[in-house]
């Protein structure tokens, strides 16, 4: 009776495994009669460089309170076309229609992923880069003045393949990349921040969705990493929707003020 129970219960076990198996990664964990109900466009955030996904975790709340699907992507941040691809993955993925966010080096990532994507309704990029194609963050960064990154960087990891990882310093990280937000909470993203290939920096930008799609753009006056100037030229070149100018906001304007970035991701999934 005993190894009955034991083979029941492996089998039981089995059984569980295997449906949450399927239903694996936790953004495909909706039902398919779940998702088809659901008229809402899924928002898909994803994170910049020497950031992480729970980024997002001031804005993503207000997003499901107001009966949407979020997806928050752990980027690779190994290059452009790579994380682009990767990103495509998921919006190819996902049943019907997709809000794209974007926040520093996700900008070019959603820029290119959604290059060709029949589903994706619009864009948001948030204190980020929005090249044009051919474009390396690299060069849009040093256009305008103002960005003082390259003096925060702590030294390079080398890979072994010639190319470098690069992070923040950790003790010039809040006054960079997050001087808006508390001093305790930017000691934990500086020790959670994650690096990002200065190959991907350089890499040139392909197509470039915001061509073809309604592209809403929002950063802070006191942005340290990307120039202010840099960034309201490519919201101009890209014919932005809304434009939202935050005074005083540093380069994680997510962070610091989410229910503004939430309110124009809003603005960009109701978009006709």
């Amino acid at each position: 009776m005993k190894m009955l129970n034991v083979k029941n219960l492996l089998k039981a076990t089995a059984f569980a495994f295997g449906l949450m198996a399927a239903q694996s990664p936790a953004f495909a964990a909706d039902t398919a009669a779940a998702n088809a109900a659901n008229t809402k466009p899924t928002i898909l955030l994803v994170h910049g460089a020497f950031a992480a996904s729970d980024s997002w975790d001031g804005v993503a709340p207000i997003l499901q309170d107001e009966g949407y699907r979020v997806i928050s992507v752990a980027n690779p941040l190994r290059s452009v076309s790579g994380d682009a691809a990767y990103t495509r993955s998921l919006i190819d993925s996902i049943p019907g229609e997709v809000v794209l966010v974007g926040h520093s080096y996700g900008g070019p990532v959603i820029s290119n992923a959604a290059t060709g994507a029949a589903n994706v309704k619009s864009l948001v990029y948030v204190a980020s880069f929005a090249p044009e194609k051919g474009e390396t963050i690299a060069e849009l960064a040093a256009k305008f003045p103002g960005g003082t990154l390259g003096e925060a960087l702590a030294a390079p990891v080398p890979l072994g393949n010639g190319v470098n990882d690069l992070y923040i310093d950790p003790a010039k990280f809040h006054a960079q990349f997050a001087a808006d937000v508390p001093a305790d909470k930017a000691r934990l993203m500086a020790i959670a921040q994650r690096p990002v290939t200065d190959f991907a920096l350089n890499e040139p930008s392909g197509d470039t969705a915001w061509k073809d799609l309604p592209s809403y753009h929002i950063y802070g006056t006191a942005d340290k990493n990307i120039p202010p100037a840099a960034m309201e030229f490519m919201a101009e070149r890209a014919n932005s929707q809304e434009t939202v100018v935050i005074d005083g906001a540093s380069h994680v304007v997510m962070v610091s003020h989410p229910k503004a970035v939430a309110d124009l991701i809003l603005k960009a999934a109701n978009t006709n």
